[in-house]
């Protein structure tokens, strides 16, 4: 028998490969899992609709503890409108004199007297109080509102986060079926001598790479959920609910001017500090005023003002005490009328005006500080939300042009996947190629939907950095289209 030629092994070899090719082509390990996506009720035990989270919001511990901060504002508001309006209250009085001492009688009397006061003057500090906390509730409805758009966004960015973990953990386990696939024919090849012992542990390991990823991706799907029950103080997924709702595009319309000047007039820490300079405008108005004015009063009363005892019997004053701004009334009746009582009015005057000494100098100059500090603070906020909104709307750019990247690379997936099909059914790829591209294409569709939420985050942002998001419409529930 003549010697086999140098190529003979060469042949034998490429014969077994291509056998071991179409054998794995023709009937694929029957333990290894399709490589699918799993179905919604895989995720759905561990998620909830975006509509439920919502909803849920508005019985977090936050939402109620913006709601209780805004309520204080408005007991404030109803506190100075108390003060500030008229008052009335009763009194009573009583006296038991001995005169005179030695050959005198006891002798008891008691006065009932009404008492009225009105602040009338624009200066009054009770009216200028009352200003103050009106200022006060008009900035506590904008924080509100932001507080609510920032537990808002919040959420919305747990649900972002949860739906992220949900197709780690879909992706994980297609990479496992792949592994496990991939294993399996490593171990048939290594049991007919086509691949060495240490290829084979690269395949095991792989295997138990990718089973830790799949355990890592569990854990993450678990904490993504915590951080969901964190923020709503409770765990809202009771049932099965389905992560079938992608994030809404919430960006704001208008150029950058625009988002810019709607941030500055809505913005709570701007309307914030606008309410501290007037309060601190309005204190040093008070002060100059306290300074030019001096402490004057005027008085009328009129009745029984006098008797033979000394002591007066039904009166009627009202004095009015120019510096505070407040009008007085009063109504006196003695429960036992004295003798001999002297009707008749009484008129006064009184002013008081420092010569020396004092701080009215001082408190007026305190109070243009406290206006130049109030100032600098107003010109903070502004410029710290004109950087936001700058920033955000940066962001929301840099997204969206990062968005038709991701639809390309899902394009050329696509094109990868169908491709390595065409050449399984043509005999000249493997079963296994398919599915990797599989699992590929299944990244693109992924990396893609993780774009669109991070696009759709990016508007959230803007949309609270110019306090154009409305929680409130956000957590109306709305039922899910459904297919016929």
């Amino acid at each position: 028998m003549p010697p086999c030629p140098p190529a003979a092994p060469l042949l034998a070899l490429t014969l077994l490969l291509s056998a071991a090719a179409s054998a794995q082509t023709a009937a694929p390990a029957p333990t290894t899992p399709a490589l699918t996506t799993p179905a919604p009720s895989a995720t759905a035990s561990v998620a909830s609709t975006l509509d439920t989270l919502l909803a849920a919001l508005r019985a977090a511990p936050g939402w109620r503890s913006a709601d209780l901060t805004y309520r204080a504002a408005q007991l404030q508001l109803d506190s100075a409108r108390a003060r500030a309006g008229l008052t009335l209250s009763a009194g009573a009085s009583g006296a038991l004199t001995k005169a005179p001492w030695d050959s005198g009688s006891w002798v008891g009397n008691g006065t009932v007297t009404l008492t009225a006061s009105l602040p009338v003057l624009p200066w009054s500090p009770l009216q200028e109080g009352l200003r103050s906390a009106e200022r006060g509730v008009q900035a506590a409805a904008l924080e509100l509102r932001a507080a609510r758009g920032t537990l808002t966004l919040q959420l919305l960015q747990a649900y972002g986060g949860l739906r992220s973990a949900a197709d780690t953990l879909t992706l994980a386990d297609a990479q496992l079926a792949l592994s496990t696939q991939a294993l399996q024919i490593a171990r048939d090849q290594r049991a007919q001598g086509l691949l060495t012992e240490g290829a084979l542990l690269d395949r095991q390991a792989a295997l138990e790479s990718a089973q830790a990823g799949r355990d890592r991706a569990a854990r993450g799907l678990t904490q993504a959920r915590l951080s969901v029950t964190r923020l709503l103080g409770r765990d809202p997924l009771p049932g099965a609910p389905e992560l079938n709702r992608p994030l809404p595009d919430l960006t704001p319309g208008g150029d950058e001017a625009a988002l810019i000047a709607r941030a500055l007039s809505q913005r709570p820490e701007v309307r914030r500090a606008q309410a501290t300079l007037a309060d601190a405008q309005a204190q040093r108005d008070a002060a100059a005023l306290d300074a030019r004015l001096p402490d004057l009063s005027a008085s009328v009363s009129a009745g029984q003002i006098a008797s033979a005892s000394g002591s007066a019997g039904r009166t009627v004053s009202g004095s009015l005490n120019v510096k505070t701004g407040v009008l007085g009334a009063q109504l006196s009746v003695p429960l036992r009328e004295p003798a001999q009582a002297i009707s008749g009015v009484n008129l006064s005057l009184s002013a008081s005006l420092p010569l020396l000494g004092g701080a009215t100098g001082t408190a007026l100059a305190q109070a243009q500080v406290g206006v130049q500090q109030a100032q600098l603070a107003l010109d903070s906020a502004r410029q710290g939300a004109e950087l936001d909104v700058r920033t955000r709307l940066s962001a929301v750019q840099d997204e969206r042009g990062a968005l038709e990247a991701a639809q390309t690379r899902l394009r050329a997936a696509e094109l990868a996947a169908q491709a390595a099909q065409a050449r399984l059914d043509a005999g000249l790829g493997t079963r296994l190629d398919v599915q990797q591209a599989q699992l590929n294409l299944l990244q693109a569709q992924q990396a893609l939907g993780a774009q669109r939420d991070r696009v759709a985050l990016a508007g959230a942002a803007l949309a609270q950095a110019t306090a154009d998001l409305d929680p409130l419409l956000l957590t109306l529930p709305t039922p899910l289209p459904t297919g016929g």
